[in-house]
């Protein structure tokens, strides 16, 4: 995959956690035939790609924080930035970020050299903050020039209620970033436009080729008729979030559901949502 350079954008300034307001019942946007299903996230937002209609919006542009789903950005920019087989050397440093923050890690080795390619499994599947802070210091270089080519990204694409604060979604001394349901749906259908994303995002196991390491996906979402991932998320701040992806009587179904309470509950939303999108445009 040949690799290109993306401009860095200046450094956008780092903002508090917005402070989330009650949210407001969801809305069902294109009046399907059937009734929408109850949802329960602070944020919910169900969107037909193939036809640019909105299905369900329940605060689908209130800013807040996205956990993990920050990683589907770090995934997005890597892939435009470097090939697959490309190496890159496992440094301490990298342990220790996810340690020191309590981020969840894909038990990577100090002094290992990866593939890229599998790098990217150990950043999405396990949701290796080890995985974000490696590819992010060589791919900045350095995590601070990482973040800001995220943000500059984020603006080219047009997602323009989106501030990234570092490459994984952690909390921070400083203030998370935050992004909407709208425009991580808007940034999951383009990254799903590669091939490469889309395999990673919906594989249930990878397995590096020296068997070193395996690392299984978080997304429980896979194996439902037409999954194709996306990615989930959640720190104390977004509560539980999913990015889930579908395709589905000829339709792409792209949804989000943020700041939801009950870790479990995700996935029977997000099912029904799909089911009842399904039924709807039979």
């Amino acid at each position: 995959m040949a690799a290109f350079a993306l401009a860095t954008g200046v450094t956008s300034p780092v903002l508090a956690s917005p402070t989330l307001a009650a949210p407001a019942p969801a809305q069902q946007v294109s009046a399907p035939a059937y009734a929408p299903p109850q949802v329960y996230g602070r944020a919910v937002y169900l969107w037909d790609a193939t036809t640019g209609q909105d299905l369900l919006d329940k605060n689908a542009a209130k800013r807040m924080p996205v956990a993990s789903l920050t990683k589907i950005m770090t995934a997005y920019l890597v892939l435009r930035e470097a090939n697959l087989d490309d190496e890159v050397e496992i440094q301490r440093a990298d342990l220790e970020y996810a340690w020191n923050n309590d981020g969840t890690t894909a038990d990577l080795k100090a002094g290992d050299t990866l593939r890229v390619g599998d790098l990217l499994y150990a950043l999405m599947l396990p949701s290796g903050a080890d995985a974000a802070h490696a590819l992010a210091r060589v791919y900045g270089p350095g995590v601070p020039g990482f973040v800001d080519k995220m943000n500059a990204t984020a603006r080219e694409l047009g997602l323009n209620d989106t501030l990234y604060v570092n490459a994984d979604g952690l909390p921070t001394s400083r203030g998370d970033g935050y992004s909407t349901a709208r425009d991580q749906a808007r940034l999951s259908e383009i990254a799903l436009r590669n091939p490469v994303f889309t395999e990673i995002t919906s594989t249930r196991r990878h397995a590096t080729e020296d068997g070193r390491y395996v690392w299984s996906n978080t997304n429980h979402m896979l194996g439902l008729p037409g999954a194709i991932g996306v990615k989930t998320g959640s720190t104390n701040a977004a509560g539980f979030c999913l990015a889930f992806a579908a395709d589905r009587n000829g339709h792409r179904l792209i949804g989000i559901i943020l700041g939801e309470g009950v870790a479990s509950r995700r996935w029977a939303t997000a099912e029904r949502l799909l089911d009842w999108a399904s039924a709807s445009e039979r």
